[in-house]
């Protein structure tokens, strides 16, 4: 993306304080945008947008109507606008179905699916207003196939529909929605785990056919170019930003290759 292609559009970024969400708010920026990083972790997000030339910070409940709504409002005050959406909040409970506790359950719905509902839900007003927008919601590999995190990979799949219906319910005025689905990338988001286990990330790139895990920047690049003039007629999709790991079970593949 090169500078100044998004130049004047006003972004928001759920999700911005670390990891891909803070990533993709620097590249935007890069790119010419005004962006609003949003996240609840208020002093995190406040030292992402103080790097940002033009860029606002707002705390953000996205489980909250009201803390939604007030972020939108900031936004629209402070870029009279809205143009793109990157709906990127999530969380990871670590139990498994059998073991869950409720409230974990409930946690992994509500950031991960109730979370960019709401965010959809009052920003498409504004973007319906000037008749023009993109979303881009952040899905996994998880949504599509079975890969752990039940609660997790089941929010993540919700919205994948609610991307289609979106993308299929607005585009004549002027919308346009599609979802990414990362496969493992390299954030804070591992720092539980790797305390315990400093190889996992090394272990999970076995399973990826690029031989490699992946890096907030491949996921910034595809939501950069799908929030571009460039994808003006791409929409309702999921993009998988997954170094091959779904086009097949490649254990499988080889062994069977080597079997032969």
């Amino acid at each position: 993306m090169t500078t100044g292609q998004l130049a004047d559009r006003s972004v928001i970024v759920t999700g911005a304080a670390s990891g891909i969400g803070r990533r993709a708010a620097q590249r935007f920026a890069e790119a010419g945008a005004r962006v609003t990083l949003a996240d609840i972790n208020v002093d995190g997000v406040r030292d992402a947008a103080a790097e940002l030339p033009g860029a606002i910070a707002v705390g953000v409940d996205i489980r909250d109507v009201e803390s939604v709504r007030a972020m939108v409002a900031a936004t629209t005050e402070a870029f009279g606008g809205i143009d793109v959406l990157v709906n990127n909040a999530m969380v990871c409970g670590r139990s498994r179905l059998l073991d869950a506790p409720v409230e974990e359950l409930r946690n992994d719905f509500e950031v991960n699916l109730l979370g960019p509902f709401l965010c959809c839900q009052q920003v498409l007003p504004v973007m319906l207003e000037a008749e023009r927008g993109v979303i881009i919601n952040l899905s996994s590999v998880n949504g599509l196939a079975h890969l752990g995190n039940e609660a997790y990979s089941a929010a993540k799949a919700g919205v994948l529909a609610l991307t289609r219906a979106i993308a299929l319910d607005y585009g004549d005025r002027g919308i346009r929605c599609n979802a990414v689905a990362p496969g493992t990338v390299r954030t804070e988001v591992w720092g539980h785990r790797l305390a315990n286990d400093p190889d996992a990330l090394e272990r999970a790139a076995q399973f990826y056919p690029t031989g490699r895990i992946g890096e907030p920047d491949d996921i910034a690049d595809a939501l950069l170019f799908l929030a571009s003039d460039a994808a003006s007629w791409i929409s309702g999709i999921t993009l998988p930003v997954d170094g091959g790991l779904l086009a097949g079970n490649l254990a499988m593949a080889r062994g069977i290759t080597e079997a032969d």
